[in-house]
């Protein structure tokens, strides 16, 4: 990666020739990008699929205008019906953290893995494409600018080819240096940059591995842990325990004067251990994490080194068991690139491990009209199929017979994407049970999600279930197991988490070591999580009444006692994976509504319908930021958003609101708006395929809802 590069100042157009851009998806559904050569092109043609993801016009038909809901909504779906891949789901970009592809180029940097020359110039592109003004990035792409952005993102540019005099770098040196240079960076961003030796370790606080050596009854064992702070964890204590670090080269010589506004060689890094810019501090440390890491100072100037080797042993072991577990993807990108580096620190480059780990690395690089970037995860195949296929049976578009391929086909993937059996490290790997579960994205990726697998669930059932010319693809065992492990799910509270039980107390979050995350050191139970598990069993039970009838009557019971408690006194309910009073709340309403609570008989349910119409805006959309995630009150969009006025609109639906004005007035574009996603409550992420889904949903349900509401009036 040491080639130096020469970049255009103008990044508006592609740096490659977008027609020979390829997107191939294997029998799991995973997506990997491929530059086809000139010999290539003519036996592998570029589909609509590639066409729509880089922006490329392809044919399509040519729609009659919609004189109602329904027709709009069947417009809509004609055009998708393009978007869907042969196997059965829709793919998608599913990106926005600033964050990850600097853990992609430093993790494969250090690791001596190379990328295509096209794969660089797409990645170089896509960083000058979502550049800030002042030249710098934020945690994500609408965040403002920030140490733990710009510092992780320039280094990226550099590492890629782009010359430190590319006006694209002296602007973001310009910005960076203006924040008081790298040494400002948060936790993680001070890792990578230590592990690609442009940061000492002894400006990082300790990551010490010897939490495993704690009894696994202790509140902050390791397993304990959020899964994704776990999986994180893991790996960075490892090779933090090492202390290793790239060896250096002339580049890695030239960024440390870059990214500096004093001599490298002068820096009192001990003193820039807690030194985080105000930009970027969304979570200060406690004054328990802050006296933790004074005690851990004087652990590291002299460690026991048999504890630290069996600590060590133990990390390194987990590393492995979640390698095997999920074929080198691992649970998401972040500890994917990290267990990368404490593989080929162990294993070095030749191999099996590297191999796998270099191929690991695909799945999440995708290809957008803006560039190439590094996902959220391997994608959000399963969560996107779901929602479309919900939306289809509901609005009754499903059974018409121009339809009825597409569902059978999405009904196949639901099938394969199901898993089957438990983690070949199950126990040992500390995972939930996974047999009967759904995914958030693949098989492959293969970890249990309380809301994907409820679901999934669901989905199956309205296609198994509600259309006439369904096959009983999943049969009655498999949905039991679906139901089995959501069940095994439900938390002393009632309500369900994301990836696991609730496994330590929340005061544990007082040690939160990261500071631009929220909530990430143990699981929290979510009212989305909660209520797509409601939906699921209530549909469940119509179907197989039998089965399980008393653990799924109290469970239900619990868990709609949780919903009524989470409320919030305004009305609505807080989401944590969605763009977030809008986004749970129509999760809380659906979910309500099965269980005979709606706007006439519940006042719950009433004061949330009030609540959502007293955020419609002007234009009769809804539009809610992402800061309402970051501020925990809600906080309105400057401009009306497709997917939340979707949102908005099912939710006042689901509970009967008997007005029509409101629903009238929810209309909206279908191109691509603000983010919809969030996690932590502070990172956004994009779901470009809620424009397709949640729109026809709501304008299918719209059609049916106002000729009811019509029938009802004239009454």
């Amino acid at each position: 990666m040491l080639a130096r590069l020469e970049i255009p100042v103008d990044a508006s157009k592609p740096l490659t020739d977008y027609t020979r851009w390829r997107l191939k998806i294997d029998e799991a559904g995973n997506h990997t990008w491929h530059y086809l050569s000139e010999e290539q092109l003519a036996a592998w043609p570029q589909s609509k699929v590639d066409k729509y993801w880089i922006g490329l016009q392809f044919d399509t038909q040519v729609f009659p205008k919609a004189q109602d809901a329904l027709s709009a909504a069947r417009n809509g779906f004609e055009f998708y019906k393009n978007l869907q891949s042969d196997d059965g789901h829709w793919s998608g970009e599913y990106s926005g953290p600033h964050f990850l592809t600097p853990g992609l180029v430093i993790g494969s940097y250090v690791t001596g893995m190379d990328f295509a020359l096209q794969e660089k110039l797409e990645m170089i592109r896509y960083l000058m494409n979502t550049v800030n003004e002042d030249g710098g990035w934020g945690i994500h792409v609408e965040g403002h600018s920030t140490v733990f952005g710009t510092a992780l993102n320039y280094v990226v540019l550099r590492l890629l080819g782009m010359d430190a005099d590319h006006p694209t770098c002296v602007k973001a040196r310009g910005c960076l240096h203006a924040l008081g240079g790298a040494v400002a960076a948060p936790s993680w961003g001070k890792f990578w940059l230590a592990v690609l030796n442009v940061y000492e370790w002894d400006g990082q606080n300790s990551i010490p591995p010897e939490l495993f050596l704690l009894p696994e009854w202790t509140p902050v064992h390791p397993h304990k842990f959020w899964i994704h702070l776990r999986q994180v964890f893991i790996p960075m204590s490892f090779i933090y325990a090492k202390r290793w670090r790239a060896p250096r080269d002339p580049l890695i010589m030239s960024l440390r004067e870059e990214l500096y506004v004093q001599d490298y060689r002068t820096i009192d890094w001990p003193a820039q251990r807690n030194n985080v810019h105000p930009v970027d501090m969304y979570n200060p440390h406690s004054a328990v994490m802050d006296a933790l890491y004074l005690i851990l100072v004087l652990w590291e100037r002299a460690p026991i080194q048999s504890l630290r080797n069996i600590a060590l042993d133990r990390a390194y072991n987990q590393i492995v068991l979640e390698d095997e577990n999920t074929e080198y993807q691992c649970l998401g990108p972040v500890n994917k690139m990290v267990n990368q580096v404490a593989r080929y620190i162990v294993d070095g480059r030749e191999s099996p491990s590297y191999e796998a780990h270099k191929l690991g690395r695909q799945p999440f690089m995708w290809l957008g009209k803006e560039g190439m970037m590094m996902r959220g995860t391997n994608g959000s195949q399963l969560w996107d199929i779901t929602f479309i296929t919900q939306a289809m049976v509901e609005s009754g578009l499903a059974e018409e017979a121009g339809n009825r391929e597409s569902m059978l086909n999405a009904l196949g993937w639901l099938d394969r994407c199901q898993i089957l059996e438990n983690p070949k490290h199950y126990e040992s790997a500390y995972r939930h049970t996974t047999k009967g579960a759904w995914p958030f994205s693949t098989k492959t990726q293969g970890y249990t999600v309380s809301d994907c697998t409820a679901e999934g669930l669901k989905s199956v059932l309205y296609i198994q279930e509600h259309l006439s010319y369904a096959p009983k693809l999943v049969d009655e065992r498999r949905l039991c197991d679906a139901v089995d492990v959501l069940l095994s799910m439900q938390n002393a509270g009632g309500g369900f988490a994301s990836y696991e039980l609730i496994r330590t107390t929340q005061i544990i979050e007082k040690l939160n070591p990261a500071e631009v995350f929220g909530n990430i050191m143990t699981e929290y139970a979510y009212p989305e999580c909660t209520t797509s598990v409601i939906t699921a069993l209530s549909v469940f039970k119509k179907y197989y009444p039998k089965y399980r009838a008393a653990d799924i009557k109290d469970t239900t019971r619990k868990a709609i006692q949780y919903l009524h408690d989470s409320q919030r006194p305004e009305g609505g309910w807080f989401g944590s994976w969605g763009i977030c009073f809008t986004y749970a709340t129509m999760f809380a309403l659906e979910s309500l509504s099965l269980v005979g609570e709606s706007y006439r008989s519940s006042a719950r349910v009433k004061k949330a319908c009030d609540f959502l119409v007293s955020k419609q805006m002007e234009d009769g959309g809804w539009g809610e930021s992402y800061k309402s995630c970051e501020q925990g009150i809600y906080v309105q969009h400057e401009r009306s958003q497709v997917v939340q006025t979707a949102w908005a609109g099912l939710a006042l639906m689901y509970a009967g609101y008997p007005m029509r004005e409101p629903l009238e007035r929810g209309d909206g574009s279908w191109a691509q708006e603000a983010i919809e996603g969030v996690f932590n409550k502070n990172v956004a992420i994009g779901y470009p395929n809620f424009k397709f889904s949640f729109t026809i949903w709501m304008l299918g349900r719209a059609h049916q809802y106002l000729e009811t509401l019509g029938k009802v009036t004239r009454t």
